[in-house]
């Protein structure tokens, strides 16, 4: 399983920026897709996630301002994210989870000035 993330940016606070992670390889393995971010000096932790029928899960700190989305028919998972917060400053690293696997891409960074 190969994770291709596109996007990130830098963007001022309050804008938007559009994540994008294409899957390809062995797939059908695959039930939650999400994206996690690392600040620096900080640890990995989740920002969204989505189940393959749809369920998601957000991190407190951007609910109410991220969307993730899933198409399965393209095997890519989004993550719109809106007012954006000089705190979202990360590296974002999309994720894969099958069984028992986790998958990876590279992380994209994202960068918001004040």
């Amino acid at each position: 399983v190969q994770l291709q993330a596109y996007g990130g940016g830098l963007v001022q606070a309050g804008g938007s920026l559009r994540l994008s992670c294409a899957v390809s390889g062995n797939k059908f393995s695959i039930n939650v897709m999400g994206w996690y971010r690392q600040a620096p000096g900080e640890q990995r932790e989740l920002v969204a996630a989505v189940t393959s029928d749809g369920t998601t899960n957000y991190a407190d700190s951007v609910k109410d301002r991220f969307a993730i989305s899933r198409d399965n028919a393209k095997n890519t998972v989004y993550l719109q994210m809106n007012r954006l917060k000089p705190e979202d400053t990360a590296v974002y690293y999309c994720n894969a989870q099958g069984s028992p696997l986790w998958y990876w891409g590279k992380g994209t960074q994202v960068t918001v000035s004040s």
